[in-house]
């Protein structure tokens, strides 16, 4: 049986990597869902309390984003994934804590959301940062798919098992599991034996500088590397441009699936459902599909042919079955093409970006969506009173379809990853 086992199946660090990550990603889903649950059921709040939500996750991020790059670029990348997950621990326990001692209250829910969020932005970052150095950067592409693979089953099963756990043991105690994962991650983490190479901080400008604005100089680094190379620039003009119609799209398409397509709620679920089974099987063809087509063109076929896919979403119509139909036609295809496009983006962006700047150009990476995604999903509800959601809706598909079709002409078509040929760390 061992020697059956190829890649990073033989490399026991990466093991151990996966494993604590997948364990925090079904926790996470606990987390994610159950806050809303414990919120509505144990604190009766409001359409507006639940909003209140969305504007306390983002705007730690919006303000932190970039600076977590620049921290994480001078600091050994492990120990930081490990002060990440030990910090998730001690602040959700807070929440069971509260419960347990009648304390529990929305500015507490309010203000674990906010400083979660920063955590795992900060964690985010730095993973991304530290698996090109753990598993050598001819294997990121392997290693991306296999944390996307337990990402998808997360994102199917999660929100089952949440509903499961908040029915039995109440919500508080649910998101204590949640809490649990994290321990667990961070031990996973501090099991890794093979060495973190220490990091040679380097600024790319004007390194004279101190305080805020060296701090300024640094995150602009990022940006100014992502400007200067056409891949990279095409990879963000890419997200920016999805990230902007899709979560038109996003803020829509139940309304528009219940009002408008008469779809009912549990209907609707079995379509989302859908493409969490397609999500799936894009994380494991994700490496096949890039090495067969190579990088520039796997990415720039899938997001075209998602798309085309994404046509189903306007064109679903007649009886509620028969739309749901379309609409499952489309969630099979499209979530599948769009994770397998995203493990290639990752992987490119990560053999590409130099290893002392990868904190800072995913930090960016990451604030792209968060600033440009709110307002395609502003927009979209606005025209949406004006024009209608189908219309719109098309409006939005049009729009993620020219983005790929613009991406297709980009230099991004005859990418490569750059270096390869890197030999698989040893690891235990």
């Amino acid at each position: 049986m061992q020697s059956r086992l190829t890649g990073l199946w033989r490399h026991p660090d990466f093991l151990k990597l996966w494993a604590g990550q997948t364990i925090s990603s079904f926790g996470s889903h606990i987390t994610r869902d159950g806050l809303p649950l414990l919120a509505v059921l144990t604190l009766s709040a409001t359409p507006l309390d639940m909003g209140l939500f969305a504007v306390f996750a983002a705007v730690p991020v919006l303000i932190l984003g970039l600076p977590a790059g620049a921290w994480v670029d001078r600091l050994p990348r492990r120990p930081v994934l490990i002060a990440a997950d030990l910090a998730r621990f001690g602040l959700l326990l807070t929440i069971p804590f509260a419960a347990l001692t009648g304390r529990l209250s929305l500015g507490l829910l309010y203000g674990v959301v906010a400083v979660l969020g920063v955590l795992s932005l900060v964690f985010t970052v730095a993973y991304r940062a530290y698996l090109p150095g753990l598993v050598g950067r001819a294997h990121v592409l392997e290693g991306n798919s296999k944390l996307t693979v337990s990402e998808s089953l997360a994102e199917i099963g999660g929100p089952a098992v949440t509903g499961l756990l908040v029915q039995w043991i109440t919500a508080p105690l649910a998101i204590a599991l949640d809490a649990l994962s994290f321990l667990i991650s961070a031990i996973s983490l501090g099991l890794i034996k093979t060495p973190e190479a220490r990091p040679e901080f380097r600024p790319e400008s004007a390194p004279e500088a101190s305080g805020l604005g060296a701090l300024r100089r640094e995150i602009g680094d990022g940006w100014r590397l992502i400007a200067a190379d056409p891949v990279l620039r095409a990879l963000a003009a890419g997200q920016a441009g999805h990230a902007f119609f899709g979560n038109a799209i996003g803020a829509l398409y139940a309304l528009y699936a219940i009002r408008e397509l008469g779809l009912s709620p549990a209907l609707l679920g079995v379509v989302i459902s859908a493409g969490g089974i397609s999500a799936l099987a894009g994380a494991v063809l994700a490496p096949w599909l890039t090495r067969r087509l190579g990088p520039g063109r796997a990415l720039t076929w899938t997001l075209l042919a998602a798309g085309l896919t994404n046509l189903t979403i306007p064109l679903a119509g007649g009886s509620p079955l028969l739309a749901a139909a379309v609409l499952i036609a489309g969630q099979l295809t499209n979530d599948g093409l769009m994770v397998a496009y995203q493990v290639s983006e990752m992987s490119l962006r990560q053999t590409r970006v130099p290893d002392h700047l990868l904190g800072r150009a995913n930090a960016s990476f990451e604030f792209l969506p968060q600033v440009i995604g709110p307002v395609g999903a502003l927009l979209g509800g606005t025209l949406a009173g004006v024009i209608g959601a189908r219309l719109t809706l098309l409006i939005a598909v049009l729009g993620i379809l020219g983005t790929a079709v613009w991406i297709a002409a980009s230099p991004l078509r005859t990418a490569v990853f750059e270096p390869a040929g890197e030999p698989l760390p040893a690891g235990d």
